[in-house]
């Protein structure tokens, strides 16, 4: 079955549900975000591509050129090492209890920047369960001479990162005309009526907010004949475009409308259209058996957790209706490698095109990113591509990164703020999908690699840094001031990423070291721009990855009155972003230097409390 963010009508026996909530996303100014509301054809289109400017920049023309990706270092590809090792760290860690049966057999993690991959390892098992017992929850393992290792080529049930194919596939149409974004899907498929079905566009199927269920039980019939009949008698749940719920139906009905204006199959079209162009010769659908040695094995299926009784998944589709459908389905079936999808995670970033083979214009790329459910917050969607979601990208979500996760255990994360992807790709159902929840090695992952994209300061040297532990919160406290007028003022650099509603940071005044108050504040970006106002004292979210410069007058410090001053950053939530950085603090007046950051007579009296001192 597909993994999704949504809590379900139904599902086959033994489904999982939700696995996270959302919270409101902030935004910063005019973004891809923001356009979607108005791209919503093939015009839209043509127009994002004129009016964004770097969508044909220097990241496009060098793959223009031909060049691919490579193996490098992590200094190479402008990250930090240790943060970088600890990546695979992480992913090694759910190989055990977590908590009490390991998350996945094994896994393959992939990193990297730019045109360079500085990570790419191979832990645990890709086959080690021959059966498992509902009944004791127990396993039979392989003997271990008959388990069999996981390793960098290993290929992947991938789940419903299908879901993104299928999507690339669609607006590939609209960029030949054939299909409109905001046209009813009825144009296309006549059969698609009923019950306010015939209100569906494509945009709807896309970012799922159809209104149809989460899915339904094509495994039950037996010929193509009633599979249709089922989804042709499915009804919306609500009216289309008014609530958000992810739906396999969606990349369904998705499917049999490609397959129809085309007149070519689904697998075809993957073929022709992406994997063939890219490269990517380890992705497909429904693998032959001769990739059965080099496949991870996924679930044992038997009722009641699974729809089906097949025994031991090794080499077949996973999810129960994409085998029902033969295999080949829009919302599951696609198997590869961790090293395939880095290269479609290269050509979407820069800009369609790999190795000087182009698959997508960059305005339709733009399209992908682009946020269509600006009405449920929380739920960000491109075209296909998940936006802003912290509960699986972990610190690196930002409002600019997309992808998706599969049910398998698989994900993938774009951050085009900082060029960089991740890759993890898990056997996480093997042996049986009750053993794992959530997306903890996910989160852990993301945030590790975030860490190892570094922050650096214009001098070059260490700056504050908050941490990015989850649920944490620090001070950082000026030694006491006694300013002689009334027109003191703060001065410094900061720069923030937190979960929007669930982490800030906080400029706070105190006349006793006890009870504190918001100190109001102002920012401008270091690239210039117009001040922000923060009347209660707090900054969150997203910062652009910019330093900005703070300004706080110290107007309830009055004359002759010793004041203190803090910076407080709280995580209150489960996720975190990069953190907090704060530098060359100064507090002036204008006749008198009250504290200097680079004074080391005032730097030793900062009381760091949580906060370190960090090179990146």
């Amino acid at each position: 079955m597909a993994e999704h963010t949504g809590a379900p009508a139904a599902q086959p026996p033994g489904g999982t549900g939700a696995e996270r909530g959302a919270a409101p996303r902030q935004r910063w100014g005019t973004t891809r975000r923001g356009l979607g509301v108005g791209l919503l054809a093939l015009g839209g289109v043509l127009a994002l591509h004129t009016a964004l400017p770097g969508a044909s920049g220097a990241a496009e023309r060098r793959a223009l050129q031909g060049l691919r990706l490579r193996y490098g270092s992590a200094r190479q590809a402008g990250l930090l090492e240790r943060h970088l090792e600890a990546v695979a760290d992480e992913a090694r860690r759910f190989l055990g209890p977590s908590p009490e049966h390991p998350y996945y057999a094994g896994a393959v993690v992939l990193a990297g920047r730019g045109r360079t991959i500085a990570l790419h390892r191979a832990m645990g098992h890709a086959v080690r369960y021959a059966e498992y017992d509902g009944r004791t929850d127990r396993v039979r393992e392989f003997p271990e001479a008959e388990r069999i290792p996981m390793a960098e080529d290993t290929v992947f049930d991938l789940a419903s990162l299908s879901k993104l194919f299928t999507s690339i596939l669609a607006v590939q149409q609209m960029e030949r005309g054939h299909l409109e974004l905001e046209a009813p899907v009825r144009r296309y498929l006549p059969e698609f009526t009923g019950g306010g079905k015939e209100l569906i566009t494509v945009r709807q199927l896309l970012t799922h907010t159809s209104g149809l269920r989460s899915w339904a039980p094509f495994y039950q019939e037996s010929t193509r004949e009633g599979q249709l009949r089922l989804l042709w008698s499915v009804r919306p749940q609500e009216p289309p475009g008014s609530v958000y719920r992810y739906s396999d139906l969606n990349l369904i009905a998705l499917q049999l409308l490609l397959e129809r204006i085309t007149g070519r199959t689904l697998d075809t079209l993957l073929h022709d259209e992406i994997t063939a162009p890219l490269g990517m010769h380890r992705t497909r659908y429904n693998p032959p058996l001769s990739w059965r040695r080099v496949t991870a094995a996924t679930e044992v299926q038997r009722p009641p957790w699974s729809g089906l009784e097949r025994g031991l998944v090794w080499g077949e589709v996973h999810d129960e209706n994409a085998y029902a459908l033969g295999g080949v389905a829009g919302h599951a079936g696609v198997f590869g490698t961790a090293w395939d999808l880095a290269v479609l995670a290269r050509a979407l970033l820069d800009g369609g095109v790999y190795a000087g083979r182009r698959i997508l214009r960059p305005a339709s790329v733009e399209l992908l990113f682009t946020d269509y459910n600006t009405a449920f917050p929380g739920d960000d969607h491109g075209l296909g591509f998940e936006l802003y979601q912290h509960w699986y990208m972990g610190a690196m979500a930002t409002p600019h990164s997309a992808g998706h996760t599969g049910f398998t255990g698989t994900s993938l994360v774009l951050d085009p703020s900082t060029d960089s992807f991740l890759i993890l790709l898990g056997n996480s159902v093997h042996p049986v999908r009750t053993w794992r929840a959530g997306s903890a090695p996910r989160v852990a992952v993301g945030n590790r690699f975030a860490r190892a994209v570094p922050v650096r300061t214009r001098h070059g040297g260490p700056a504050w840094f908050s941490g990015m532990t989850p649920g944490a919160s620090g001070t950082l406290t000026l030694p006491p001031l006694t300013p002689a007028t009334d027109s003191a003022r703060l001065r410094c650099a900061v720069w923030w990423d937190t979960v929007p509603g669930e982490g800030a940071l906080h400029l706070e005044t105190s006349a006793d070291g006890t009870a504190w108050t918001p100190l109001p504040f102002t920012t401008v970006r270091s690239t210039g721009g117009t001040p922000e106002e923060w009347p209660r004292g707090r900054v969150g979210g997203w910062s652009g990855r910019i330093w900005h410069r703070l300004e706080a007058p110290l107007t309830t410090a009055p004359a002759g009155r010793e004041v203190r001053i803090r910076f407080r950053h709280s995580a209150a939530g489960r996720y975190v972003g990069r953190g907090v950085y704060v530098d060359v603090v100064r507090v002036a007046e204008p006749a008198r230097l009250l504290f200097a950051e680079d004074r080391p007579a005032d730097a030793a009296r900062v009381e760091a409390d949580g906060w370190t001192r960090s090179a990146d």
